[in-house]
């Protein structure tokens, strides 16, 4: 008897006869009939990830962070504010803030709305700006001024985190007014917007940068040496 089933075990399947639907093999449900679910669909973590920066690296200053609250029925509901600055340290910065009732989750939204906000200031070598300015807003009056190399970053508080984001070495900066953070970053970069290049005064103006840097009692090959040194 025990051979008779060895027998009808091992003897392989007859086809299936017309208008029959096929069997199942051993390995049958879901994985014998229409193969693995990774098999048969694909892994959705194959996939690459999306690159939001476009592969650069950009640098994050954490300036302020503040409890807030908001009364509601039931009582007080807490939450933090926070503020970030990030840049390329190339010559590109921007600034923005968020609110979550985390604190991770504030700094996240911040950076996000920071880096939608990014601005481009010209540079002189790479290093300082290309001319003193003024930036002013609510109460807070900042005053920027190019310095030689080798001074640094001669600033305090909010403005240092936004020059060391946008990669200058060498600023000299004044705040007068208002010590809240955010006056100081909006008059910063108001001061920031303002700057310009020699090579876009020049194409504005329709004439050369040698022109424009042309100093008094100088030959006009020594400005020219000089304007081809400009970058930007």
């Amino acid at each position: 008897m025990a051979d008779e089933v060895q027998n009808v075990e091992g003897a392989p399947e007859a086809a299936p006869t017309e208008g029959q639907a096929p069997r199942r093999g051993r390995g049958g449900g879901r994985d014998g009939g229409r193969g693995s679910r990774d098999g048969g669909r694909g892994r959705r973590d194959d996939r690459r990830p999306r690159d939001e920066d476009g592969g650069e690296e950009l640098i994050e200053k954490l300036v302020h962070i503040n409890r807030v609250s908001k009364t509601v029925k039931g009582g007080k509901r807490f939450g933090f504010a926070a503020l970030v600055v990030v840049g390329d340290g190339k010559g590109r910065a921007g600034f923005g803030h968020g609110k979550a009732r985390e604190v991770p989750e504030a700094i996240s939204k911040a950076t996000a709305a920071a880096k939608k906000a990014m601005i481009r200031v010209p540079l002189r070598d790479g290093r300082t700006l290309h001319h003193d300015g003024r930036g002013h807003f609510g109460a807070g009056n900042v005053t920027l001024r190019s310095a030689p190399a080798g001074t640094g970053i001669i600033a305090g508080g909010p403005m240092r985190a936004v020059f060391e984001s946008l990669g200058v070495a060498d600023v000299v900066t004044k705040s007068v007014g208002t010590s809240n953070p955010y006056n100081m970053i909006r008059a910063t970069f108001e001061a920031l917007g303002e700057q310009t290049s020699p090579k876009s005064v020049a194409q504005r103006r329709g004439k050369k940068v040698s022109d424009l840097i042309k100093r008094g009692g100088s030959s006009d090959r020594a400005a020219e040496a000089e304007a081809a040194a400009v970058t930007e």
